[in-house]
């Protein structure tokens, strides 16, 4: 049977390891293999996604890299549901790319960007993958053909495909953690059990991994850095016990309430009671509240003020 190394969550060595130079190998090697392509990071973007403030992190940690042929690079953890999650993405990518643009630029200085998300939650239905990418294609209405750029045009688009919107549009990948069910067949799924159960097994092949192994060794860390990491963990199981069992006794609420008013009217009225128990609890800010409920932050003001209840900590206005 091969050995396994227990090493840190992947999210904590995002914010704490991965972001120094000497350790891009091991996002290099992960990128490699889920794209199929060779990938050297040249550089970690300073970004509002790299920011340290944890008002700004709430329950997902992320990255933003560059690689040596300009395309970026968006790797994210997510811990918790999120009522507008995708639309989050497009906006973070798409802020991403008007950020590197300076006013007045070329068109043409447009640069890609690839965003990854590792779920620790269900977003979608069914249980038949645990991988999926979305891309931007045209098609012909009438023929179903995808649209292929004219010769001229082609030396325009950079990367190896010549589709349009290809190598324009950002591409997304989502990985549901949950539904990976630990069965080995790919370079990824190695990549995917890491993630999922913080180990590596010594017969792993995939590119870097064996790397990743070695440098996230949880063994390893010093006293210090280790009780970093058990406090990190505790306060992330404290805070995803609080969300739920918020989210849960508000749901109920609503679900009684909707017996006479309609259950539609009463799930949404039981996300207002979620966010009502958050705000008594007054250990997160408006945006952490909106964000877990799905709420706007002007209902959860709305909500503090109907109920005369702080809005949490510093920072949340």
């Amino acid at each position: 049977m091969s050995e396994t190394r227990t090493l840190v969550s992947f999210d904590w060595a995002i914010k704490n390891i991965l972001r120094d130079k000497a350790n891009y190998d091991v996002l290099e090697g992960f990128l490699s293999t889920l794209l199929d392509k060779d990938i050297r990071i040249l550089a970690l973007l300073e970004s509002e996604s790299n920011q340290e403030d944890a008002s700004d992190k709430f329950n997902r940690v992320d990255l933003s890299v560059e690689d040596e042929t300009g395309e970026i690079y968006i790797i994210e953890v997510q811990a918790g549901w999120e009522r507008y999650y995708l639309q989050r993405l497009l906006y973070g990518s798409s802020k991403l790319i008007v950020d590197r643009m300076q006013l007045g630029d070329s068109f043409a200085k447009v640069k890609k960007v690839i965003s990854v998300s590792i779920l620790y939650f269900l977003l979608g239905e069914g249980e038949n993958d645990y991988l999926y990418k979305g891309t931007t294609d045209f098609y012909g209405m009438n023929t179903r053909e995808r649209l292929r750029l004219k010769p001229r045009k082609r030396s325009a688009v950079v990367g190896r495909e010549i589709d349009a919107g290809r190598n324009v549009f950002p591409e997304y990948y989502l990985i549901e953690v949950e539904r990976f069910h630990d069965i080995i067949n790919s370079g990824i799924d190695e990549w995917v059990y890491f993630f999922k159960n913080s180990e590596v097994r010594s017969d792993f092949r995939s590119k870097n991994i064996q790397a990743a192994a070695e440098k996230l060794d949880l063994l390893k860390m010093s006293q210090a850095e280790r009780r970093a990491y058990e406090k990190y963990l505790v306060n992330r199981a404290s805070e995803k016990d609080m969300i739920e069992s918020a989210y849960d006794e508000g749901i109920e609420k609503g679900i009684e309430k909707g017996i006479e008013k309609g259950i539609e009217q009463g799930v949404e009225r039981g996300r207002s009671d979620v966010a009502v128990n958050m705000l008594r609890m007054g250990l997160l800010t408006v945006d952490q509240i909106a964000q877990a409920t799905g709420l706007s932050e002007e209902e959860v003001r709305k909500l503090s003020e109907d109920e005369g209840l702080s809005t949490g900590q510093k920072g949340s206005e």
